[in-house]
């Protein structure tokens, strides 16, 4: 009758962690049943690593090209104010006084001249 309780019977099988820790679980068998599972886990693991690798590589172009447009946009405004401040009335007459060209503001605004009929 001992020798009945020390030897296991072909149904009773080991906690299936215990049997991964002793490696039973993963041997030759193990994978070739399983081989088309272990490789559709293996490309899929490898997309989502392709897309998390293209995903983020896009983000930092898009900052990029963010900060980009940013340093054109402040650009833009500082060559615009200079074009306006050189059009500007004032800077006008220095740019006339410089030139010595003799010409002088009119201190009256042009007005039309009406015929009578």
């Amino acid at each position: 009758m001992a020798s009945k309780e020390q030897e296991p019977t072909a149904t009773h099988r080991p906690n299936p962690i215990v049997r991964f820790l002793r490696g039973q679980m993963i041997s030759s068998d193990f994978f070739a049943r399983n081989w088309l599972w272990i490789l559709a886990t293996i490309v899929v693991i490898l997309v989502y690593i392709t897309n998390k690798y293209n995903c983020q590589t896009k983000m930092e172009e898009i900052r990029r090209l963010n900060h980009e447009l940013e340093v054109v946009k402040t650009e833009r405004v500082r060559v615009r104010s200079r074009y306006m401040s050189r059009t500007r009335e004032s800077s006008m007459h220095h740019l006339v006084d410089s030139l010595k060209l003799n010409l002088q503001v009119q201190e009256r605004p042009p007005f039309i001249i009406k015929t009578e009929k």
